[in-house]
């Protein structure tokens, strides 16, 4: 794989992911919707030891969320552009914002979640699954996947 790099819209903050991700969602949630201001939020899960920072630091926002669970999303302290996010507070794991990669395109959904609340107008591709909530992890991540996860969470 290539190096994946990207970064903030005005630059201060740079990163690289040092592997691919575990798995990539595309995320049609109302909280992700109001969160970024769009349709939907593209979402790569990898730990958080592989993500290499370039230049800059990222500062942690707590959200609320419909849930109740925490959600702190790391942003740029200078242009607030959204990077990542951290759902639970779990410290290995980050779900990078894969439209701040330099080519946005280097990392397309593997499944869309929550189309329940997904928007009328957006389309989804007929060969990437898609769940009206969440979906069942064995089945749909790939076996070193989830040994990457559970490596980082244990069996939770």
């Amino acid at each position: 794989m290539a190096a994946l790099e990207g970064g903030c819209a005005c630059g201060a903050v740079r990163y690289r992911l040092t592997s691919g991700p575990m798995i990539v969602h595309c995320c049609h949630c109302r909280d992700c919707q109001r969160q970024t201001g769009g349709a939907f939020a593209v979402n790569a899960l990898i730990e958080t030891d592989r993500i290499e920072m370039l230049s800059g630091e990222p500062v942690a926002i707590s959200m609320p969320t419909e849930s109740g669970r925490p959600h702190d999303i790391y942003r740029c302290a200078s242009c607030a552009t959204a990077l990542w996010s951290d759902y639970g507070r779990r410290l290995g794991l980050r779900f990078v914002r894969a439209t701040t990669l330099d080519d946005p395109e280097a990392l397309a959904p593997d499944v869309h979640i929550f189309t329940r609340s997904k928007l009328p107008w957006v389309g989804l591709p007929p060969q990437v699954p898609a769940f009206e909530i969440y979906y069942d992890m064995a089945t749909l991540w790939p076996p070193e996947s989830l040994a990457r996860r559970r490596a980082i969470l244990g069996d939770r």
